[in-house]
């Protein structure tokens, strides 16, 4: 994987590109960069052309200067995909990645082929979502970075009980990226993901592509129920619920993920 950088509406991004084939765009959840797909980079690259991106105000893309609408979101997109000169691409995204997944593919339809959500909801945030997470930004601002006792929520968000206590590596990834995390870019990247996320079951209607869905039993941010909403939300969709899986399928259960897009993407 070769890094690249690309101007975007939301600042320079920078992307882990390699393999060869049909282009397979990646996003992650808040507070994780690209890395969080390095096992499905490792496992499609002899298939695709994977594309890691680390989204706006996250690992090596510029901070983030202001808050941010989905739309600029999809767009940031448009333009990876015009500076790689990639016609049209797979779209995978976790949490905020499968957000703007479902995002690009209502909105530019004629550059998307197939797209997997994970971990992701269509709905506006209720008042838990409102809340709580106003309230760790600015725990962290007045902590200085999303380290030490903040890092303990970011994990009981992200991570379930069996990740917790079969996982380890997975729950030192989580700890490094989310103490890493840049906390003025978090604060905008938060409100315009969370709070402020918009109700999108009317757009996603619209959808033309295929699409995957796929629910962590054991994710606490965005239920199954809330998960499955979602996919009812887009015609045709397939929906999956992964067991002993929570908020971040990808990095906790890479096995059953790769073979779930393996499948999709295939037929």
């Amino acid at each position: 994987m070769e890094d690249q950088y690309v101007e975007t509406v939301l600042g320079r991004i920078r992307l882990r590109v390699g393999g060869e084939g049909p282009a397979m765009v990646c996003w992650p959840s808040l507070l994780m960069d690209g890395t969080l797909w390095n096992a499905q980079a490792s496992y499609f690259a002899d298939r695709f052309r994977v594309v890691l991106v680390d989204p706006p105000g996250h690992g090596g893309s510029s901070p983030l200067t202001r808050a941010f609408s989905f739309t600029e979101c999809a767009q940031v997109v448009v333009e990876i995909l015009d500076a790689l000169g990639i016609e049209r691409a797979h779209l995978v995204g976790n949490s905020w990645g499968g957000m703007i997944g479902g995002t690009f593919a209502a909105l530019h339809p004629e550059r998307v082929d197939r797209a997997v959500l994970m971990n992701a909801t269509a709905s506006p945030a209720g008042v838990r979502h409102r809340i709580e997470y106003p309230l760790l930004v600015v725990s962290a601002r007045l902590l200085g970075g999303m380290r030490g006792p903040l890092v303990g929520p970011v994990r009981d968000a992200f991570l379930g009980p069996t990740t917790k206590r079969e996982r380890p590596a997975v729950v030192a990834v989580v700890n490094d990226l989310a103490s890493r995390a840049d906390v003025s870019s978090v604060r905008h990247a938060v409100t315009s993901v969370v709070p402020r996320r918009p109700d999108q079951r009317e757009l996603f209607a619209s959808i033309k592509a295929p699409v995957l869905v796929v629910a962590g039993r054991e994710d606490a941010t965005f239920p199954v129920a809330e998960t499955r909403v979602m996919a009812d939300a887009i015609p045709g969709a397939r929906f999956v619920v992964l067991e002993k899986t929570a908020h971040l399928a990808a990095l906790e259960n890479p096995t059953e993920v790769n073979a779930l897009i393996e499948e999709f993407l295939v037929q």
